[in-house]
C-alpha cells in the first residue's frame, strides 16, 4: 500500500491490485483513524467517510492531479511501485 501523497493530515494512497471491488480507478484516503476511497475519475465518495472539509481537499487534490492519479493506477494495478504526486498546497 503504498502513499503517494500527503497534506492537511490526510494520507493517500493506492493498493498493488486493487481493480476487484470498485472496478473503477481509485484511491485511499486517511485521515485520525477514518477511512474512505474515492474515485480517480471525478472524485466521488465510493465507500467510507472523512469530515466533510477533509472530503472537500481530497477532490480538489483528485482534480488538480487527474493524469498524474491515471498514470499511477496504471502502475498499482500491474504492480509496480506508483509515483508520488505534489500535496495540495
Amino acid at each position: 500500500m503504498p502513499t503517494i501523497s500527503m497534506f492537511y493530515g490526510i494520507v493517500i494512497y493506492l493498493y498493488f491490485f486493487d481493480d476487484e471491488r470498485h472496478k473503477l480507478p481509485h484511491i485511499h484516503a486517511k485521515y485520525q483513524g477514518q477511512d474512505a476511497s474515492f474515485s480517480i475519475l471525478d472524485g466521488s465518495l465510493l465507500s467510507g467517510a472523512l469530515p466533510q472539509p477533509k472530503v472537500r481537499l481530497v477532490q480538489a487534490w483528485i482534480e488538480i492531479h487527474h493524469e498524474d492519479l491515471m498514470a499511477d493506477w496504471e502502475l498499482a494495478v500491474n504492480g509496480q511501485t506508483p509515483f508520488p504526486i505534489d500535496p495540495l498546497r
